[in-house]
C-alpha cells in the first residue's frame, strides 16, 4: 500500500491500533530500496495479515520525510498502537528482518485480547467474551485478559462467574497492588453485600436521624457501588474519611481509591475527586 500525507493518519496511525504497520520510506532512484522493498513485500505475504506494509515515496512526501527525520533511505519505521516503536536504516538480511518483525508482533494470546477489545468497541459483547476465553486458553496466566473478562462479567452482574475468574488470577496480581484487581474486588463485595443490605431509603432514613452512623453510610455507599452510582458512593465515602479516618482500618479512603479505578472512563471527575480527597487528608 502506498501512502501520502493526506492518507497517513488512516493508513498508518489508525491501522496500527489493530495490527503493527511498517512504513518503508523509499524513492525510485534508490538502489537499496529496490532490494529491500521486495523482501518486505514477500514477508508481508508470508506473515498472512499479522502486520501491514505501507510505502511512502520520500521525494513526493517531503513533509512526512521531514517529520520522521529521514536523512537516508531506505528507512523503515514500525508502528503499533498508533505510535512509532522502532526503526532501522538500510537493507537488513532476511533473518534480521524476521527478528525485527517478531519483536513487534503480539503473541497469539495478545492477538485474541486485541480482537476482544475491538469487539467490545463494536458493541459485540458475546464475541468479546469468546476472544477473551481464547486468550486465556492460550495463556492461563495472562492476567490482563482475565481482568478484562471479569469486568465484562461484572457489567452483566454475573457475580459468581466473576468471583471464579478472580480466584484464578496469579498471586502477582492478587497479592500486589493491582488497581483493577482491587477495584473489581470492591465491586464484587458491594454486589454481594447489596443482596443483604437494607434498601437505600432505609439507610438514608438512618443517616437523616444520625449523620454520624458510619456503618449506615458505608452500607449506602456499597449499595451505590453495586448499582454503579459511583459519584453518589464517593460522597458518602468522603464523609466517612472526614468524620473518622480510622473507620474500618481506613476503609473509606481505600474504597474511594477502588472506585476511582472503576470510574476510569471519567478521568476529569476522578481527578476532581482525588483533589478533594487530598484536601480532606491534609
Amino acid at each position: 500500500m502506498d501512502s501520502t500525507l493526506a492518507t497517513f493518519e488512516q493508513d498508518v496511525i489508525e491501522t496500527s491500533k489493530q495490527i503493527p504497520v511498517l512504513v518503508d520510506f523509499w524513492a525510485p532512484w534508490c538502489g537499496p530500496c529496490r532490494t529491500l522493498g521486495p523482501m518486505l513485500e514477500k514477508l508481508e505475504t508470508e506473515y498472512a495479515g499479522r502486520w501491514r506494509l505501507v510505502k511512502v515515496n520520500s521525494d513526493e512526501n517531503p513533509e512526512l520525510s521531514a517529520h520522521f527525520q529521514v536523512r537516508s533511505i531506505p528507512f523503515v519505521v514500525a508502528f503499533a498502537d498508533g505510535k512509532p516503536l522502532d526503526q532501522f536504516l538500510g537493507v537488513l538480511p532476511e533473518s534480521e528482518l524476521r527478528a525485527f518483525l517478531d519483536k513487534l508482533l503480539p503473541d497469539a494470546a495478545d492477538t485474541e485480547r486485541r480482537a476482544a477489545l475491538s469487539a467490545l468497541r463494536a458493541g459485540d459483547r458475546e464475541q468479546a467474551r469468546e476472544h477473551l476465553k481464547a486468550a486465556l486458553a492460550l495463556d492461563p496466566d495472562y492476567d490482563i485478559s482475565r481482568l478484562d473478562l471479569i469486568e465484562l462479567l461484572l457489567d452483566e452482574t454475573q457475580v459468581e462467574a466473576a468471583r471464579l475468574e478472580m480466584s484464578l488470577l496469579s498471586p502477582l496480581t492478587t497479592q500486589g497492588n493491582d488497581a483493577r484487581y482491587n477495584a473489581f474486588k470492591t465491586r464484587i463485595e458491594a454486589l454481594e453485600a447489596a443482596a443483604a443490605l437494607p434498601s437505600a431509603e432505609v439507610l438514608e432514613t438512618r443517616l437523616t436521624a444520625n449523620p454520624a452512623d458510619l456503618d449506615a453510610r458505608f452500607d449506602l455507599a456499597s449499595r451505590f457501588i453495586a448499582e454503579q452510582k459511583f459519584e453518589a458512593a464517593l460522597e458518602h465515602l468522603m464523609e466517612i474519611v472526614k468524620r473518622d479516618r480510622r473507620y474500618g482500618e481506613d476503609r473509606g479512603r481505600k474504597t474511594m481509591l477502588a472506585v476511582f479505578e472503576l470510574m476510569s472512563y471519567a478521568p476529569e471527575r476522578v481527578s476532581a475527586w482525588r483533589r478533594m480527597l487530598s484536601a480532606a487528608l491534609s
